[in-house]
């Protein structure tokens, strides 16, 4: 009797230890500091992060029907698209570390430069998850540009490189989860002339920004740039087909986003709008709402959180971003942000002696201000670095971009030429309800001189809660190696 009886209790307390792993539910603070349920550990969901390259919101999805987007329709039909989503920094290499670190660029040292390297002693959610169960794998461009060794990394932060996400999942086990890093190329220059003409979209008609030139070259360029864009899509389609016939659609955690903003003029590699709000679009089944389109400000360190919390891991105390489980199943956040923050450290190697152009900005429902930290510096590079052999070398070349060089002593030009090419003051503050492309710089206007001591003062105490360590006589980041590619001549650190 006593040998039933302690094999009864055995028996009772293993069948509840499986219920209570099998009903375990993880607690995680949401945006607005409220807690709520993630999912169990044995329900947890694949996660597939689909990741384009300086592509911006030119999309039907946020109103522009220059080309047709299957793809990104399909997932946002029944998912959750973001009006007010942010990278950190529109540049590369920062932008896609803040992702996998869930922390602003100046927080992560060399991580903060395009071409630096990502030190490992900082969490990243690729690792935590794959300590915990999951299968991670890369395809295209994952961290980077840059070289991870020096920071510790044996392979791209990002998770193991495969030919593509088909290869991956052709040797995934049915009884695990895998996080998918599925980066794209596209739109990133250089461009495929032939491309547009493939795709049947070289005679479409398209909406160039009014601050850059409106003529056929930038025409062009912009068709060369839809046409990229066109691709990231088919490559969205592809991967849904895959999950589909796989069966696994619904049970997996989808996002679709982008690094920053086009590689044109005045907006990649810098702070406006164009540069940092970026496309964001989240679909998981039915365990998020439907077709909905929300307003909240996210940003792109929100993601690590996220991730952490849908598959019931804790998320480290360090990340800065907030889970946004709550709001991408209720669509509702008590506690939204008031506003959202955004930087630029050195990017590419375009001054005399690699330095950058550190910038911080915040943006509220109505104003924009940005802080140019070095304004005695070129935004977009040095008119002419005898280093690099390069003329603005932070805009990507291109079309556009050789429209504007070719043109800079033409005075048609000048006011194009001013807002893309020339140097700016140390302080620029714009009001969004009346300008929405950011022309018009109130800074110096006294009527509005409340309002910029209000955003600096928000700016300023932002800068201090996260440490930031540039200061006006120090800037680590201008001395950091650089790990580019450099042209005849060039060191690979700065000086």
């Amino acid at each position: 009797m006593h040998l039933i009886r302690v094999v009864l209790i055995t028996l009772s307390v293993s069948l509840a230890s499986a219920a209570s792993a099998q009903t375990a539910m993880v607690h995680q603070r949401d945006a607005s500091g409220s807690t709520h349920t993630a999912a169990s550990q044995d329900k947890r969901p694949n996660i597939l992060l689909i990741i384009a390259d300086d592509l911006s919101k030119t999309l039907p999805l946020y109103g522009d029907s220059t080309i047709v987007t299957p793809g990104m329709d399909g997932v946002a039909k029944d998912g959750v698209v973001f009006n007010r989503a942010y990278c950190t920094a529109s540049s590369c290499t920062p932008s896609r570390a803040s992702i996998l670190t869930s922390k602003y660029p100046h927080q992560i040292g060399e991580g903060g430069n395009l071409h630096g390297t990502l030190p490992l002693k900082y969490s990243n959610y690729t690792r935590i998850l794959a300590e915990n169960g999951y299968r991670v794998g890369l395809q295209g461009k994952g961290w980077g540009p840059g070289n991870f060794k020096p920071g510790g990394y044996k392979e791209n932060p990002a998770g193991k490189s495969y030919k593509s996400f088909e290869s991956f999942m052709e040797d995934q086990p049915g009884d695990s989860p895998f996080c998918f890093w599925m980066g794209s190329h596209d739109p990133h220059r250089p461009y495929e002339a032939s491309l547009k003409t493939k795709l049947g979209i070289d005679s479409l008609k398209v909406r160039v920004p009014v601050w850059l030139p409106d003529n056929d070259e930038v025409h062009s360029d912009f068709l060369d740039y839809y046409a990229e864009s066109k691709r990231f899509d088919q490559m969205i389609e592809k991967a849904v087909a895959l999950l589909k016939k796989k069966g696994i659609y619904d049970q997996t955690l989808i996002v679709i986003t982008s690094d920053n903003g086009m590689p044109f003029p005045r907006v990649k590699a810098n702070a406006y709008d164009m540069s940092t709000n970026i496309p964001l679009i989240i679909r998981w089944g039915d365990h998020f709402i439907k077709g909905k389109r929300l307003n909240e400000f996210v940003s792109l360190i929100d993601l690590a959180p996220t991730f952490l919390s849908a598959a019931g891991v804790s998320v480290p105390a360090a990340m800065q971003g907030r889970s946004l489980l709550n709001l991408l199943t209720s669509g509702k956040s008590s506690g939204q942000r008031q506003a959202i923050f955004s930087e630029r450290e050195r990017h590419a190697y375009v001054r005399a002696g690699n330095m950058g152009y550190p910038m911080r900005a915040v943006r509220t429902d109505r104003f924009l201000y940005i802080n140019n930290l070095r304004p005695d510096r070129w935004p977009a590079g040095d008119p002419e670095s005898t280093e690099s052999n390069r003329f603005y070398g932070d805009i990507d070349d291109g079309g556009t971009k050789a429209v504007l060089v070719k043109n800079i002593d033409n005075p048609v030009y000048s006011k194009l030429r001013s807002w893309s090419l020339d140097k700016r003051p140390e302080e620029e503050l714009y009001d969004l309800k009346n300008d929405p492309d950011q022309l018009k710089n109130l800074a110096g206007d006294p009527n509005w001189a409340k309002v910029r001591r209000e955003m600096a003062d928000r700016l300023t105490k932002w800068r201090k809660q996260t440490n930031d360590p540039v200061t006006p006589s120090v800037d680590p980041f201008d001395h950091y190696p650089y790990y580019g590619v450099p042209k005849q001549g060039i060191p690979k650190t700065g000086k």
